[in-house]
């Protein structure tokens, strides 16, 4: 692979890519490969990213621009799934250099596990809207309309995260709040394939966050919800300890709070950090 060349590997295959990643042996470092500083040009080494569901198209641009401006860098994958199921991955032994989470209770897993490099950095926010098909044709307006006959004279079949993932975290905070009792058709493990599921028209309705209503491209419509920022939580990112590309690894972090990264957030949806 050429350097900097970045391989993406898709939330259905992350389980598999993890696991035969685990089976191979890098190379020790060696002088050549450590940077003469973490934001120098001469990074080097050899990257696998792990990464909340719902950062997949921006962290796939943010990998490649991280690639050209440090050419001595290879990012050999961009595994991509729920916080908890990359966090339960990474406990188990699955070889990642770098892990991005949806939410902080998933870092903290990790770090309590004593695998993390650094500590984690905050680096964006991202609250839940209500996706429905384009149009909204069943005139979905708020969570309550969810648990309520449409003018089909049936309930949207809404699917929703499951409880341990972050989006499904922030879905019942919300769902709470406003006294709505919902009864999901399914309960996923990320936010992609409750994406999904609203897309082909198999659900009526989900709960996802604004940048993945952005990144679906017309396939779906979002529904605001008033205050759905009090349910959002901050994303972090923080390098993962045993890494051969330690020092890339934290650069990688770090380039996640550039004026370059953060532009790219913003225009993907994603909103700024929560103040301390």
């Amino acid at each position: 692979m050429r350097s900097g060349a970045v391989t993406r590997v898709g939330v259905a295959a992350v389980g598999a890519a993890l696991l035969a990643l685990a089976g191979c042996s890098a190379a020790p470092p060696t002088e050549d490969s450590v940077a003469e500083d973490r934001a120098g040009s001469q990074l080097s080494g050899t990257l696998t990213i792990a990464a909340a569901a719902s950062l997949q198209e921006v962290m796939t641009e943010v990998a490649d621009d991280f690639a050209t401006e440090h050419p001595g860098v290879t990012i050999s994958a961009l595994s991509f799934d729920g916080s908890s199921v990359l966090a339960t991955q990474i406990i188990g032994g699955a070889p990642v250099d770098v892990f991005a989470s949806a939410d902080a209770a998933n870092m903290a897993r990790v770090a309590d596990a004593g695998l993390l490099a650094a500590d984690p950095q905050r680096f964006a926010t991202s609250s839940l809207q209500i996706a429905v098909a384009p149009g909204n044709p069943l005139g979905i307006e708020s969570l309550a309309d969810l648990d309520r006959d449409g003018p089909n004279g049936k309930r949207p079949t809404t699917v929703v995260c499951a409880a341990e993932v972050p989006c499904g975290a922030a879905a019942r905070q919300l769902l709470d709040r406003d006294g709505v009792e919902l009864h999901p058709a399914s309960e996923e493990q990320n936010v992609t394939a409750v994406l999904t599921k609203v897309a082909s028209g198999e659900a009526d309705a989900g709960l996802i966050y604004r940048s993945d209503v952005l990144r679906a491209n017309g396939d779906v419509a979002g529904i605001e919800i008033p205050g759905a920022d009090e349910a959002a939580g901050d994303y972090e990112i923080a390098p993962i300890a045993g890494s051969d590309s330690e020092t890339a690894a934290r650069a990688f972090a770090d380039f996640l709070l550039a004026d370059s990264a953060q532009a790219r957030l913003a225009n993907l949806g994603f909103g700024p950090v929560h103040a301390p």
